[in-house]
């Protein structure tokens, strides 16, 4: 199991874009299971008014697709050697066939599942689903992320 303070340490990503709180699982170049806790103090429901209808606090399905991301990304630097100087970054190419049959709302916790498919030179393919609970809420057929150099602004 790979806590948060670990998490932190391979992902660039802070608060409030961070999204993945924990790894359950992780068979290295094969798959991971993580979880992201959807809590009713997150920025992205910030200004919603008492009384709004239930289904406004419903997770955004972009930081769904962000979580999902950035757990296929762990799986993906897992067992990589850190770069001294690496004047790369990790990008998120898309998501293709991205299916969603269910909601998460403040409370619940997203459980993803992710499959590493294929590595080709500097670009990951994974395939998964995410549930909340025994509730399949998302799948995805084809995520594509990709390492790409940084280039100095001109």
């Amino acid at each position: 199991m790979t806590e948060h303070h670990d998490i932190r340490v391979l992902l660039p990503q802070r608060y409030p874009l961070l999204l993945v709180d924990r790894v359950l699982e992780l068979v290295p170049g094969e798959s991971i299971v993580t979880i992201k806790a959807v809590t009713g103090t997150e920025p992205c429901f910030e200004g919603i008014p008492d009384g709004a209808p239930a289904d406004r606090y419903d997770y955004p399905k972009s930081l769904m697709i962000e979580s999902f991301g950035q757990s296929a990304a762990l799986l993906w630097l897992d067992g990589r050697e850190p770069v001294e100087d690496d004047d790369s970054t990790l990008m998120f190419i898309g998501a293709r066939d991205y299916r969603f049959t269910g909601a998460a709302r403040p409370g619940d916790v997203l459980r993803h599942e992710v499959r590493l498919e294929s590595v080709l030179a500097d670009t990951a393919f994974a395939t998964g689903r995410t549930w909340v609970g025994d509730r399949l809420i998302a799948t995805v057929t084809t995520l594509t992320a990709t390492r790409r150099p940084v280039r100095p602004a001109a």
